[in-house]
């Protein structure tokens, strides 16, 4: 029987599919069941509730609402850093080479937005006034893992930081490029 997880949203499934599958939203096929949609790649399945995937769509929630299930806040803050990483590299490109248009321009703005809402997935995960993740809020071999190696990246304030970074970025680039927005 293939592992089964539960996911907030279709965002949400295919981010997950690509952390334990690579490459597994490329080769995901997507069913329907009773209430839900059955996203399967290899051996892992999500289901999507219908009604998830409208409450993410109404609250504008990226990754979906309320707290993450699937994944842990070390996944989320990997998430983050993949994509300011990917946005990083591709605004130096467009900025160097704008020929890629409006293409190459949504390209950095949607790796920016990404990789903020996956910090605000990460601190999500904060309890109250706590100033860092408590260990028991890491669940997956890789979100452990990552915080052993960096257990300062995963305080409240390394994290708002990070936020604030990723936001940044974003207001920057669109600033510099206001002919593409």
């Amino acid at each position: 029987m293939p592992e089964r997880g539960r996911a907030r949203c279709l965002v949400e499934a295919y981010v997950y599919l690509d952390l334990v599958a690579p490459g597994g939203s490329e080769r995901a096929s997507v069913t329907d069941e009773p209430g839900a949609w059955l996203v399967r790649a290899d051996d892992v399945e999500v289901l999507v509730p219908y009604a998830a995937e409208e409450a993410a769509g109404l609250q504008g929630a990226t990754f979906g609402a309320g707290v993450s299930e699937l994944l842990d806040p070390g996944q989320w803050v990997l998430i983050g850093a993949a994509y300011a990483g990917r946005a990083l590299e591709a605004g130096l490109f467009f900025t160097a080479d704008p020929s890629s248009g409006l293409e190459g321009y949504d390209t950095v703005v949607a790796d920016w937005s990404f990789a903020a809402d996956a910090m605000e997935e990460a601190l999500k995960f904060l309890p109250g006034d706590a100033a860092e993740l408590p260990l028991e809020a890491f669940w997956t071999e890789m979100g452990r893992s990552v915080r052993d190696a960096e257990p300062g990246r995963f305080s409240r304030a390394q994290m708002e930081s990070d936020l604030a970074f990723y936001r940044q970025s974003l207001d920057d680039f669109r600033r510099l490029h206001p002919h593409w927005s």
